[in-house]
This record gives C-alpha cells, structure tokens and sequence, in this order.
C-alpha cells in the first residue's frame, strides 16, 4: 500500500477538480452511503459536478438519505471526470463493474479506513484506526473549512453509527463520540436518521430473516455460525437481496458464536458472503484469502462458485482461523 497524503494534499486536489465521480464498494452499507453522500453534498455545495457511481440497489433503510439525486448508475453521466474517488474501498474488487470507468479520473483518489485497503490511487487516505470513513471525511472537511449543515452531518453520523454498531462495537473510540457530538452544533438529528436506520424493516425483511435463521447451520460447537439467504427463500418471501445484511449482526449476537457468516445467492455461481467476528477472530483474514477484504471484525467477500459450494469453502476458511487462535 502507498504511504498516505496528508489532508492538505487531498483537500488542494478536491479544490481544483470540477467533475469529479464518487464510487462506493458494491452491496453498499451506511458507512460508504453516508460518506459518500456526504461527500457529494459538500461537493456540489462547492459548486461542482459530482456524482455517487454505483452497480446495485441501494438497501431501503438507506434510501432516505437520497434525497436530492446523488446516485446513479450511468457510467456516462461525466464522461471524461477530472477527480474520480473511491469511498471506505481501496480495492479494485470491491466495485468490479467500475474499475474502468474510475482510472477514467485524470486523477484518482482513495478515501478508506480498511486495513486490507490497496491504496492504488494516486492520492490516498487510508485509516484503519478510524472506527468509519466518515470519521476521515469529517477531518476532511474540517481541513477544507467545509460549511456543516444538517444534511452533511445526518449522513456522517449514519456512517459512524452504522460501521460502530450503534457505538456497540470495539471499534468505537472516544473520537467517536467527540465527531458525532461536534455534529449535533451543525443540526445532527440523530433520531430522525435512527428510525431511518434501524427502524424502517420490511414484513418481506422480517419474513426473510426468520426462513434464514431457522437453516442455521452450527460449526466447531456453536463457534461459526453460517446461515444461507437463497434465491428460493426471496422469491418465497418477496424480499430484496439487500435488505438481509443485517441478519449476519443478529447471527454473531448469539451466545457462544464467535463468527458469523451471511451466504448469499447472487447468482446460479457467484455468492457474496458477509462475515462477522466477535472476539477474538479476525475474519478478515478468510476474506482475504478468498479474494475479499475488510476489518477484523467484519469482511466480506465474493466466491464465483454456487451458494453450496461457496459455503463449504468459506466454513473451512473460517475453521482455520478458530484453529489459528486455539495454537496460538
């Protein structure tokens, strides 16, 4: 990985950019939504032409902060961009149908707190103390002496209370909490966003998590926890792919599971999966070696083969890892 610029050499890049594309990882989660949003709000606010790139559906609960058309799938909505930005994703392989279009950029840029990051681009911001990258960008846009609104700061806190778990998780630090708190002087409306968040599910969602779970599949006395979302389960329920992420949360919260792992259907012979550690696993390290990437805490990865046989590779991946701590 490239040593980091500082946020001075990424803030003159910003400044001098007229047409500049945002791309956020595929199976977009709030800490890349929110940042991503946030981005281009401040952007557009700057008076220049931006856009967030994507490849998929953006999951319901996260719609909201959509309001203004940020989002688009067309490829050719700037056709020969000045700056182009990867947001919380410094690999290729993590928006495969983009990788074209983002070395379009006249210049390249990488904003990511991943520690499995590349940071390919010609500009990078890699954090991986950074509990979200919407923790960078909110030092970012202090730096640029962005103008705060409550629009900028919604988004932020979506990316820090997502990717913290609702400030549940070990990745949460006392800056945390000091960016969120600083937010509120800028009109943050943390309700408003919560309810978006965490209370907005579908019956399909409800439906859909309970055919999931009921197929549990326990490994190494209840230490992994693998449960499978199938095409079959979706058509049965009428529910969306992205709206089970969540499921691999409420997996891990099972007493004794030590990893969790999501399965995903994406097609007859590609499977997404989505991982999880609660202690002491670094789950990264089955994701990576699968051709994913992430944090020790949560990874992800995608497995060109069929959902049974991809899962059968991602539970020995995640043996060896229980095993590693158990010689070590």
């Amino acid at each position: 990985m490239k040593k980091n610029n500082s946020y001075t050499e990424l803030s003159n890049i910003i400044k001098n950019s007229k047409k500049i594309l945002l791309f956020p990882h595929i199976n977009i989660d709030g800490d890349a939504m929110g940042s991503s949003v946030a981005l281009c709000r401040v952007l557009r606010n700057m008076g220049k032409e931006a856009y967030i790139l994507v490849e998929d559906e953006i999951s319901d609960n996260l719609t909201f902060l959509n309001d203004d058309k940020y989002i688009t799938e067309n490829q050719d909505i700037i056709s020969n961009p000045d700056l182009t930005i990867c947001v919380d994703c410094g690999e290729i392989s993590r928006f495969p149908k983009r990788t074209e279009k983002f070395f379009s950029g006249k210049v390249t840029m990488c904003v990511d707190h991943h520690g499995t990051s590349d940071g390919t681009a010609d500009y990078n911001i890699v954090e991986p103390e950074a509990a979200a990258t919407g923790e960078i960008l909110y030092r970012l846009f202090k730096e640029m002496d962005v103008d705060f609104d409550k629009e900028i700061s919604n988004c932020l806190f979506t990316a820090i209370t997502m990717d913290t778990g609702n400030f549940q998780y070990s990745n949460t630090t006392f800056i945390s909490h000091q960016i969120v708190a600083d937010l509120y002087k800028y009109g943050l409306d943390s309700n408003v966003v919560s309810i978006n968040i965490y209370e907005n599910n579908s019956w399909e969602k409800i439906q859909t998590e309970a055919l999931v779970l009921a197929g549990t599949e326990f490994v190494l006395d209840g230490k992994i926890a693998i449960a499978k979302v199938t095409a079959k389960i979706l058509k049965k329920t009428g529910c969306k792919m992205n709206e089970t992420e969540s499921i691999v949360s409420t997996l891990r919260s099972i007493g004794g599971v030590e990893i969790a792992a999501l399965v995903k259907e994406d097609s007859k012979n590609n499977t997404r999966v989505s991982l999880r550690g609660k202690n002491y696993a670094d789950v990264s390290i089955a994701a990576v070696a699968l051709g994913g990437g992430g944090h020790v805490k949560a990874a992800g990865c995608t497995i060109e083969k069929n959902i049974d046989e991809a899962t059968e590779i991602i539970k020995n991946e995640l043996i060896k890892e229980i095993v590693r701590y158990n010689e070590n």
